[in-house]
């Protein structure tokens, strides 16, 4: 998950749990309002009731039941009743609720005065009144239907703002994490961006500001700028002690071939193998000088190039070191036009890697021999180059590419290991790749132009 999405989602759930305890709290406390509303009320009532039937005298039993079927306030389902000190049932008023109680329920207000418990769908208070003269004891039983709607109607109201604002919380959640990390998209884009071919590349920043990203982005370019330094020093020192070393080299191989043409037959061994193994360090030589002129960019001027026609150069290097080897060359699509062949590139680069391609199939095959096949998939270019050596573990694979790296097939064959290693930097220097795959057996490297 990432740090985006991570804190979208916190941000998120939190106000999601912080809102729904805010409604719940808000449900619990209406509730406990509307409990301890209608207990007033029932208490009014009760304390109304039996006021009216003890202390007003005009008042009879069937006058307050009068009273009790038009007043205003009248209770849903109510239903009182009213006993003196001997438990005896003194009032009831008309409707059809029945309350069931108990002696002990009669003993229990005595004792504490009132309480409330739920019965059904109705609720019934207890109240003790206590004159000078006599204790009275009432029971009211009514249905708070009006407080009930309006808890119910609160908690639907609280469900729905529920769904409706977390769901709005969430969407503007995401958009406002979005928006306001857009500068960490950015600064992960640049970086992805940056590689051996284009350490001069460095973060747009704004220099007033406080940002904590554009900071890091500032401080990235800074050591962008000390790695440029040291990369540059050691390839151009590379470059420079290449560059020396070849005049002396090529010296050294002129004077061994003459002495080889004027040496006895006995000496001529020691002379050729020494003659060798100069010419195999010019070759290292003029591998690390390519590789640095690819890293510091001092590669000559691009251009549009026949790719055919390169490969055709190639091979006819590739043929004159090793007489033996035959190249096959197969097209998907024989009716080509020449701008389907163009590609972009340096042209002694190019053909340097399609060389150094076909030289190792003429090194490594059985038989010296190389297919290549073009096709032309969507708009790209892909060239097959396939041969039937020693197929590479996958271990070997993994490190095919990196410099001086050689298989175990090579272990009888010489060479350098940079070969491999010149053509994938010439190929990704210009935006192009090469993979390695067994197909059949068989060794194919495939090139995407």
């Amino acid at each position: 998950m990432t740090l985006k999405l991570r804190i979208t989602v916190f941000i998120s759930v939190l106000f999601t749990i912080l809102f729904g305890m805010a409604c719940g709290i808000v449900l619990l406390l209406f509730s406990k309002f509307r409990k301890d509303e209608f207990r007033q009320r029932l208490e009014e009532k009760a304390l109304t009731t039996i006021r009216l039937l003890i202390d007003v005298k005009e008042v009879d039993k069937q006058l307050l039941k009068i009273i009790d079927q038009n007043t205003i306030n009248k209770l849903y389902n109510e239903k009182t009743l009213v006993f003196d000190a001997d438990y005896k049932l003194i009032y009831s008023s008309l409707d059809d609720t029945k309350i069931n109680w108990t002696t002990n329920d009669l003993d229990y207000l005595k004792k504490n005065k009132t309480f409330l418990k739920k019965e059904g769908e109705n609720e019934i208070y207890g109240f003790f009144y206590d004159t000078n003269e006599q204790d009275y004891y009432a029971l009211i039983s009514a249905n708070d239907d009006a407080g009930k709607r309006k808890l119910s109607f609160l908690i639907y109201l609280l469900l729905g703002a529920y769904a409706v604002f977390t769901s709005i919380a969430w969407i503007l959640c995401f958009y406002t994490t979005r928006k306001l990390l857009r500068p960490l998209d950015i600064f992960q884009q640049t970086i992805s961006q940056i590689n051996e071919y284009n350490l001069e590349k460095r973060f747009i920043v704004d220099e007033k500001s406080t940002n904590e990203i554009e900071l890091i982005s500032k401080e990235f370019n800074f050591l962008l700028g000390r790695i440029e330094e040291a990369y540059q020093k050691q390839k151009d020192f590379t470059a420079q002690a290449s560059h020396e070393l070849r005049t002396p080299l090529a010296r050294i191989s002129a004077q061994l071939e003459n002495q080889i043409n004027a040496a006895e037959e006995k000496d001529k061994p020691v002379l050729k193998t020494t003659f060798q193994n100069i010419n195999q360090l010019n070759e290292l030589i003029s591998s690390l000088l390519i590789l640095s002129r690819i890293d510091t960019h001092k590669t000559g001027s691009t251009e549009l190039v026949r790719i055919d026609e390169t490969l055709y150069k190639a091979i006819e290097k590739v043929h004159l070191e090793t007489p033996s080897f035959k190249a096959i060359l197969y097209l998907d699509d024989e009716s080509l036009t020449e701008e389907m062949l163009m590609i972009k590139g340096n042209p002694f680069l190019l053909e340097t890697a399609f060389y150094n391609l076909l030289k190792n199939a003429a090194t490594y095959s059985h038989n010296q021999q190389a297919s290549i096949k073009i096709s032309f998939p969507g708009n790209k270019i892909c060239i097959h180059i396939i041969n039937n050596g020693i197929v590479l573990t996958e271990g070997e694979q993994k490190k095919l590419f990196q410099p001086f790296m050689r298989g175990a097939n090579a272990k009888t064959k010489t060479g350098l290991g940079l070969g491999l290693r010149i053509v994938q930097r010439i190929l990704n220097f210009y935006g192009y790749t090469i993979h390695y795959k067994v197909t059949e057996g068989l060794n194919q490297f495939t090139i995407n132009f």
